[in-house]
């Protein structure tokens, strides 16, 4: 079985020199490709050159809301040339963050729209984030028209009637290790709703490790036990999601099987 981790942090500093013993356990449990997810300057070029010095590894690069205080007029420039580089597959993450953090509400908002902008101009598709801003995260989407270009919700951890809204507006959508978790009813429901031509698999590692490894650092292997999970609450093979997930991710970030890296 191929797996896609389409959404992981191999260019965090959890994993800081080690990445090749990662790269090799992830192999072993079927992961064969992977999209390392950006947030800041030293991040998103993190991602680039671990994508260059790798194959089957990709960049995804953006300010998160998180950092988006920081995302001025000379971050545009580079953002704009990093997406022109071809192991750069999408923009993100960029959304917005509500619970804790250091960027005011409008700035994030502002910071958001920017960035979609660029996506739109450009033509490439958005890695959204997403945390307790559900209504403002929709509405810009949807004002950004992000059926033009593209998006994915990364860790959804949304209820089914806010599965359906992103749905509609043409967005993939793509699950974590919080799937595995018991309590996770809202996330069980819309698994189980997701199309199976939209849904992808992810780690977020170093975050959100699966069960059973809850609570522990979180690393691309791991991708196997997100994809059997979502397999379980479908009722259907984790063949059958696992070759999904995996081609959906390919689609999605626009890779083709005659590229040699």
């Amino acid at each position: 079985m191929q797996l896609f981790d389409s959404h992981t942090h191999l260019n965090d500093a959890a994993f800081l020199g080690q990445e090749a013993s990662y790269i090799e356990h992830a192999h072993k449990l079927g992961v064969q490709k992977m999209a390392m997810v950006g947030s800041n300057a030293k991040l998103n070029a993190d991602a680039l050159m671990l994508a260059h010095k790798y194959a089957g590894l990709y960049a995804v690069v953006g300010w998160h809301p998180e950092d988006s205080i920081n995302f001025h007029e000379p971050q545009v420039e580079t953002l704009k040339t990093q997406l022109q580089d071809p192991k750069v597959v999408a923009l993100g993450e960029i959304g917005l963050d509500y619970y804790e953090t250091k960027s005011p509400q409008k700035v994030q908002r502002r910071v958001f729209e920017e960035q979609l902008a660029i996506a739109s101009e450009l033509n490439v598709p958005v890695a959204i984030h997403n945390r307790d801003a559900f209504e403002d995260t929709y509405a810009i989407l949807k004002n950004a028209h992000v059926e033009n270009f593209g998006g994915v919700m990364h860790s959804f951890n949304g209820s089914p009637e806010w599965l359906e809204k992103f749905l509609n507006l043409g967005m993939h959508i793509s699950y974590s290790g919080v799937a595995s978790f018991k309590s996770a009813k809202d996330v069980h429901e819309s698994v189980q709703a997701t199309p199976l031509d939209r849904i992808m698999a992810e780690t977020d590692a170093p975050y959100l490790a699966p069960m059973p490894f809850r609570g522990k650092q979180n690393e691309p292997a791991y991708t196997v036990y997100v994809v059997e999970a979502l397999a379980r609450l479908r009722d259907e093979d984790p063949d059958v999601t696992g070759k999904a997930t995996y081609e959906n991710a390919k689609r999605f970030y626009r890779i083709t099987d005659d590229e040699k890296n």
